[in-house]
């Protein structure tokens, strides 16, 4: 299942497609939207991946944690079903539901387990550090199995080839969410690979991305000393798991985590009033590592909402636009105006400045 290596014959900096839509009062629907918009900025992928996360598709397990699971044979699943016995109380597994569809090949088995922690197991840690420990476990130990999104009351849907032909395969128009992301994946310095195609997720963080990570290197052994594995063979992968570190472990507010991941240039630090400037300077100087350079827009979702951002000058597009409850994000204008051709307000979020919608805490 894991690809290892990748012959490029060209390279398109400017390629990937994201989208998401978001509706503040919890308002589910179904996923004809969001595949009607990524659809229409086809020409920015190029069939190596294609993918959707959906957030608040299983009301009824909402409770469990929702592994999604790939693996590559019938043995894989096995050894790891086991393990899951073993590490979670297994509430609920079943098939997930697909469609037979001519461009996707070679598709892995695709299952899902509805799990909760039994308390025995987490000798005094918080029960989401033991999933997260559970899930770098599997992914980096058990050869023939990934789990591809562990989040409760979500689930990512990926794979290798056009995002709407992903859609048609898992059925998404099918599901209902408050929230919905989309990719269309034109790798150039990853592989393309059933695991490495976007989103990537950890617990309920997903991320769906355009660009570049430079600063990978440096981002993945600051993870390292937290106890984070990085093994799908792409740049992505950091901020989903820099996400999870700032904002559940240390409990910084979002604005203050995208602040430490897309920071203000010294030059303009200095500008600012004396407690701005000094709170500034002390995001940048303890979370320095988890700066993230290089060219990027991207669409993050967890349960309490969504953020886009973009790097800090900017180089990759996004857009955003409301209507009525309604928070939009898109690569392109055109991919809002397709399913929302009347918007409320449309803008080009600022470099480093977050667009983010939360829930309203009365949502549904």
């Amino acid at each position: 299942m894991r690809c290892d290596s990748l012959v490029r014959c060209e390279r398109n900096p400017s390629g990937c497609a994201i989208s998401g839509i978001f509706n503040k009062n919890g308002k589910r629907i179904d996923g004809t939207k969001i595949i009607k918009s990524i659809a229409l900025m086809h020409d920015r992928s190029n069939g190596l991946g294609g993918g959707f996360a959906a957030y608040g598709i299983y009301p009824k397990y909402k409770d469990l944690y929702a592994f999604h699971i790939m693996f590559d044979d019938e043995l894989g699943k096995e050894r790891l079903e086991e393990h899951l016995g073993e590490h979670f109380v297994v509430e609920k597994d079943e098939k997930i539901p697909t469609a037979k569809t001519a461009s996707i090949k070679n598709a892995p088995l695709l299952w899902r387990y509805f799990v909760k922690v039994d308390g025995s197991c987490l000798d005094g840690k918080p029960e989401d550090d033991y999933v997260v420990e559970q899930v770098m476990e599997i992914n980096s130990k058990f050869p023939g199995a990934y789990i591809s999104s562990s989040g409760k009351n979500m689930g990512g849907f990926k794979g290798v080839g056009y995002p709407e032909d992903i859609a048609k395969f898992f059925k998404l128009d099918g599901y209902k969410a408050y929230l919905w992301t989309a990719h269309g994946r034109f790798p150039t310095n990853t592989p393309g690979w059933w695991g490495g195609a976007h989103p990537i997720a950890l617990l309920d963080w997903s991320v769906v991305h355009n660009g570049e990570i430079s600063s990978y290197g440096i981002n993945k052994r600051y993870l390292e000393m937290f106890g984070y594995k990085l093994e799908l063979l792409t740049d992505t992968e950091v901020i989903a798991y820099l996400f999870d570190l700032l904002v559940r472990r240390h409990k910084l507010p979002i604005e203050i985590a995208t602040g430490a991941l897309a920071p203000p240039f010294w030059k303009d630090i200095d500008r600012m009033p004396a407690a701005k400037k000094k709170a500034y300077e002390a995001i940048r100087m303890v979370y320095g590592s988890a700066l993230m350079n290089g060219p990027f827009s991207i669409i993050v979702g967890c349960n309490r909402g969504v953020i886009g951002l973009n790097d800090r000058i900017k180089l990759r597009p996004m857009i955003a636009a409301t209507k009525d409850d309604f928070l939009y994000m898109s690569s392109e204008e055109a991919g809002i105006r397709i399913i929302e051709p009347d918007p409320d307000e449309v803008w080009a979020p600022k470099a480093g400045t977050p667009v983010i919608g939360l829930l309203e805490e009365d949502a549904e």
